[in-house]
């Protein structure tokens, strides 16, 4: 079972208010549904991939409107020939579409008035059909963090934008393949999305797979920034050895003043040590203590030194 579908199991079993119920319904029917006429008036035809967002749809036109309605099952017979479960509805189909504010007297409407989403149990079951209905999100196991959901025209995508705005979750548009497509990537807008619809147990799992990554990631930049430091003191100590060496050929560490010969010493019998080793160790060994930038312009001074031979 995919995360999608884990989580939409878990968002089509939530109890709900009626106005809540009211309000996640034409979500499901404005973006699952398809309105045609016949004889006998008008229909319509639902369709869902998901069990779960059929029963769901199903199960909300039985409390608030006691229809009975058609099911049917069909089966793809391309790519991954998943079932197709089909609702039809032959009656109430004006009443329904007027209650749900999917029509009114000027025609079908991109998406319902402010006063369906006015309260906020209602924005989060609004949010909460539409993801059932054309959400999608990435399992927390895989490399990218990604929600989306697809809206049936421009003004229906920037109603859920601006639904999701209210609980602080930032969406982004993108029209992809004739489809106008809304979605999040931040790692933590995803596990408020979660939150908002009511999703826990799904988000119990995000936020234990994104914890365990994060740290993971952590320990990563941290085991990478340690060798970077490491490759930059054996290059530096590498340089200083060079120096030293020019010093010894040419002069002679012994015409060094005594604090120079002591670092340089040093340097050659601990050729890796980073400049907080040469510390300790010449504390140990001298019985002096020397700060990082007293090591640093002592061996700066060595490299003066060795310049100047190289410049003759």
């Amino acid at each position: 079972m995919s995360f999608t579908t884990e989580v939409k199991a878990e968002i089509a079993a939530n109890e709900l208010h009626a106005c809540c119920g009211r309000a996640q319904l034409s979500a499901l029917i404005q973006m699952c549904a398809s309105l045609s006429f016949t004889a006998a008036g008008m229909a319509l035809e639902i369709k869902s991939e998901n069990a779960n967002t059929a029963k769901r749809i199903l199960k909300l036109l039985k409390e608030h409107y006691q229809v009975s309605s058609q099911l049917c099952v069909l089966r793809k017979m391309k790519l991954k020939k998943n079932n197709i479960y089909v609702l039809r509805v032959n009656s109430q189909v004006t009443h329904i579409l007027n209650d749900l504010q999917i029509m009114d007297e000027e025609g079908l409407r991109p998406h319902p008035k402010a006063d369906l989403v006015a309260k906020e149990c209602c924005a989060r079951a609004y949010l909460a059909g539409a993801f059932l209905a054309s959400g999608s999100i990435n399992s927390p196991q895989t490399v990218n963090y990604h929600l989306e959901m697809s809206a049936n025209s421009k003004e229906q995508a920037d109603f859920l934008i601006q639904l999701m705005k209210r609980f602080a979750i930032i969406a982004k548009y993108i029209k992809r393949r004739k489809q106008d497509v809304i979605y999040v990537k931040a790692s933590d807008k995803i596990s408020d999305f979660l939150r908002c619809i009511g999703a826990n147990e799904a988000l119990f799992t995000f936020e234990d797979s994104r914890i365990q990554r994060d740290f993971m990631n952590s320990l990563t930049r941290l085991d990478n920034c340690e060798l970077a430091n490491e490759m930059k003191t054996i290059s530096a100590g590498k340089k200083q050895l060079e120096d030293i060496a020019w010093l010894e050929t040419y002069q002679g560490l012994d015409t060094l003043s005594g604090k120079l010969q002591s670092v340089a010493y040093l340097r050659k019998q601990y050729p890796e040590a980073s400049l907080n080793e040469l510390c300790e160790i010449y504390a140990n060994e001298y019985h002096e203590t020397i700060s990082k930038s007293g090591m640093k312009h002592r061996l700066a001074k060595l490299k003066e030194l060795a310049n100047q031979y190289r410049n003759e």
